[in-house]
């Protein structure tokens, strides 16, 4: 195994550990043990004890001395911390996206927009989830900011369960979707200040849909539907 292949390794210990954490595969104060987890990742200790060490410094894991490694994950506040970043630096972004986007990028936003639209009206809430990430990567990429899109891709994926739950609370699917095609509208017309303003207030309403629903009952629903997957 040359170098590149050892890190890669390293990687992918780590997303799939992180991953399980974030999912809620692995749950709050569980242990993870490194004989466990290296049989069911089919890799030696070595990189899963790295693995624990980073998630550690992430905050989602805390290791005890002597005792073992444990899931902290994120806590309501987390969730909440990271909206409230997130709508600041959302708008931002899509700021930055309607001044630096390629019509590539463009191309790309529209078709994502009427694929969600189409299977919003299915109800096929998956597929709903997986349009709506793939919006955001546009948006991080088109800004041109290697820090932007590092930060705002972590955000994203830290709340998966959450939006993924709120994507299909009644009506918020549909909702979501007329939102991004107002941001795409504005990222057309060149209009940097109402992308970010739109981008801003389309954050918020992910908020206010989490605050109607309680942030508390969307994870135990999401940790419930893990479970049954």
């Amino acid at each position: 195994m040359d170098i590149s292949d050892n890190y890669s390794l390293r990687g992918r210990v780590f997303h799939e550990i992180r991953e399980g954490i974030l999912s809620g595969k692995y749950k709050h104060q569980e242990e993870l043990k490194e004989n466990t987890l290296a049989h069911e990742l089919g890799v030696s200790r070595t990189p899963v004890r790295e693995a624990l060490r980073q998630l550690e410094l992430e905050g989602l894991v805390r290791i005890i001395p002597n005792k073992g490694a444990y899931v902290i994950g994120l806590t309501e506040q987390d969730i909440r911390d990271i909206y409230a970043v997130r709508s600041m630096l959302e708008g931002l972004c899509a700021r930055w996206a309607a001044e630096h986007i390629t019509l590539e990028q463009k191309k790309e936003l529209a078709e994502n927009v009427e694929l969600a639209e189409f299977y919003a009206q299915k109800g096929n809430y998956v597929q709903v989830c997986e349009l709506d990430t793939r919006f955001h990567e546009i948006l991080y990429q088109a800004s041109k900011s290697r820090i932007m899109e590092h930060m705002m891709l972590n955000f994203h994926h830290y709340v998966e369960r959450v939006r993924r739950m709120s994507l299909a609370t009644e009506g918020r699917a549909k909702q979501s979707n007329r939102e991004h095609r107002l941001i795409l509208q504005a990222i057309e017309e060149k209009e940097p200040e109402r992308a970010e303003e739109l981008a801003h207030q389309h954050v918020l309403s992910t908020v206010q849909n989490i605050d109607a629903y309680g942030l508390k009952n969307l994870l135990e629903a999401s940790g419930k539907t893990g479970e049954k997957e």
